[in-house]
């Protein structure tokens, strides 16, 4: 699964438009065309090429990938369908087959093979970057594992477009995926992550996203920071912000269409707690208290780790 283009002929995508086909003739130089013009595609060296391609608006592919694609010996896309609509938009003639989640194991060892003889295959997703929750990692995997080449050809990623126009900080960001469909599940893990302080990126279905904020907001808390980004890229892009607990009211009763990303803010930095007040807190609890209940209940209240409060309870008894 990926983010889908939508809108192929669309007003901010009139701009190209599809070339003559390229001819069948197996002398013919590959190519493809941008505007009516054409442009030859040298074949690149032999590797698996990883290609990024656009993530709703067909300009923002990049000459590289379409090179690429065009030069090529074949292109396994997510779905042959789907890829269609940018490959002939280009007039691009590589043939094509199919690599997704139910065939890329099976499969992975047999591209390897044909890799290691000397063919050069590029590999696409619906859209965007492939391998981010999407096919792939099976048989790059297999090909880092026999030493047979791969290149990236950088590009379009709705993870990075969706940082760059949350206003969240990016210095540090982790990327989380789709959340579990299940409620449990999803708790869970929305929990686990209570205590990160790097900005989460998230990816949600339309049907989904009310209830995945709604389980944010709940375990993160509902005043944290977020930001929801939709049909980036597309006619109808918007990003929302606020805190999750505003966001999970607005889209509680908005209808959404569109994978949508979700950047929230990471927890706030704990502030160290002074010593000379958790100490003297634990003196005074052990006046009252056994030893390893004194401790627990300092180094719960204080965030800090009971080696330590242990360690100062030990050299406070020896001191009195």
């Amino acid at each position: 699964m990926g983010f889908r283009p939508q809108g192929w002929k669309s007003p901010l995508n009139t701009a190209l438009t599809e070339g003559p086909p390229l001819p069948d003739a197996p002398d013919q130089k590959k190519g493809y065309f941008i505007g009516g013009a054409s442009f030859e595609a040298p074949r690149p060296a032999p590797g698996l090429y990883v290609v990024s391609t656009p993530i709703g608006n067909l300009r923002d592919i990049t000459i590289r990938a379409l090179e690429t694609l065009a030069g090529a010996d074949q292109v396994l896309c997510e779905d042959t369908r789907m890829s269609a609509r940018l490959l002939d938009h280009y007039g691009i003639r590589t043939p094509r087959k199919a690599l997704h989640e139910h065939n890329e194991r099976a499969r992975a060892e047999g591209i390897a093979d044909e890799i290691a003889a000397g063919r050069v295959i590029a590999l696409i997703s619906d859209a965007g970057t492939p391998l981010l929750s999407d096919p792939g990692f099976p048989l790059v995997r297999t090909l880092a594992e026999r030493n047979l080449p791969v290149f990236a050809i950088p590009g379009p990623s709705a993870l990075l477009s969706a940082l760059a126009v949350a206003g969240l900080p990016t210095d540090a960001f982790s990327f989380i995926g789709f959340l579990p469909a299940k409620a449990v599940a999803r708790g869970k893990a929305i929990a686990a992550l209570r205590g990160r302080t790097e900005t989460l990126v998230f990816y949600e279905s339309p049907r989904r996203l009310d209830d995945a904020l709604a389980a944010l907001a709940e375990h993160l808390g509902p005043d944290r920071p977020a930001a929801v980004a939709l049909e980036l890229t597309k006619r109808f892009e918007r990003v929302e912000r606020g805190t999750l607990g505003e966001l999970a009211s607005f889209f509680a009763a908005d209808e959404t269409r569109g994978e949508a990303v979700i950047v929230v803010a990471g927890a706030s930095e704990p502030e160290t707690p002074d010593a000379a007040d958790w100490q003297a807190e634990l003196a005074t609890a052990l006046d009252g208290q056994p030893l390893r209940s004194a401790v627990d209940a300092v180094a719960e209240k204080y965030g800090l780790k009971r080696k330590d409060v242990y360690d100062a309870a030990l050299a406070l008894k020896a001191a009195r």
